[in-house]
């Protein structure tokens, strides 16, 4: 299966020549690596050049964007000026951040477990980060969850769920549109990627909101936002990041803001989070 590459980055020279050396090390190699310099200040696209001079199947684009980094418009804008310079003729599209280091059989097997069934539509491992000197699980999601880091889609399904929202929640949305559409997320605790910036690293207070009007893009409505609020509130281990997702919902609840599903789709979203929760009580 041919699989391509796209690799948004803002002022990542600490940690990109990290990510491609493992991308070249594959045991299956990617048959395109393309990535986004966007609006960086530092030597990223020189470091990405000097791959690309070794590595042809490796490319640089160049964008100009708003410095701020607010999760998920960014990065997904600068996604798509990538995936549009790419041809067709390609199986997996995968969607990767500058900050990680893959262990060099990652998409051997995600090929694998793609071609063992042609209804998965996902597939991907596991973020450890670095903590006392030893990598350990980021346990931001539940195990069925792929990390927005890394996202490996299967060309079909990638269409039908209409490609990747430029908005925070793309990478809760993208999984839940595959179930609605009746395809499989398939995760492999066996995979373990070094992620080495934290996630939220860069985040702002204007961010922090922005994941309360997620939950409200996507649907969930206010009981259901209550308790993911909760749920990630502690598991990022500061409960006061609840009542800023909280207030987030309702700045975009009384804003009106666009939701990123349809009514069908947000009430699949909603009775779906709700047997989910269901499943974990009892």
């Amino acid at each position: 299966m041919r699989y391509y590459i796209v690799i948004p980055s803002h002022n990542e020279e600490e940690f990109i020549a990290l990510t491609l050396q493992s991308l070249v090390e594959q045991t299956v190699l990617p048959a395109k690596i393309v990535v986004v310099n966007d609006n960086s200040t530092d030597n990223t696209a020189t470091i990405v050049l000097k791959f690309a001079s070794k590595f042809p199947f490796i490319s640089l684009v160049n964008k100009t964007s708003d410095a701020l980094h607010l999760p998920g418009s960014k990065v997904i804008q600068a996604f798509q000026a990538g995936f549009e310079t790419l041809d067709e003729n390609y199986d997996l599209i995968v969607k990767a951040d500058a900050d990680l280091i893959f262990p060099n059989n990652y998409f051997e097997t995600v090929i694998s477990h793609f071609q063992s069934d042609d209804k998965i539509g996902m597939a991907g491992g596991f973020a450890y980060i670095e903590k006392n000197g030893e990598f350990i699980l980021e346990n931001l999601t539940d195990k069925d969850h792929i990390r927005g880091a890394f996202k490996a889609y299967r060309k079909e399904a990638f269409i039908q769920i209409g490609g990747l929202r430029a908005a925070m929640g793309w990478d809760t949305v993208d999984e839940l549109l595959c179930k609605f559409y009746n395809w499989k997320v398939v995760t492999d605790s066996s995979l373990k990627v070094k992620h080495l910036k934290p996630t939220g690293a860069n985040y702002n207070k204007t961010a922090r909101y922005k994941q309360g009007e997620a939950f409200y893009t996507l649907g969930y409505g206010f009981l259901i936002t209550g308790i993911a609020s909760a749920k990630l509130a502690m598991m990022k281990k500061k409960p006061l990041l609840f009542f800023d997702y909280i207030k987030g919902f309702w700045m975009a609840k009384k804003s009106n803001k666009t939701m990123l599903v349809t009514p069908d789709q947000g009430k699949f979203i909603r009775n779906y989070r709700l047997k989910k929760m269901k499943e974990k009580l009892f």
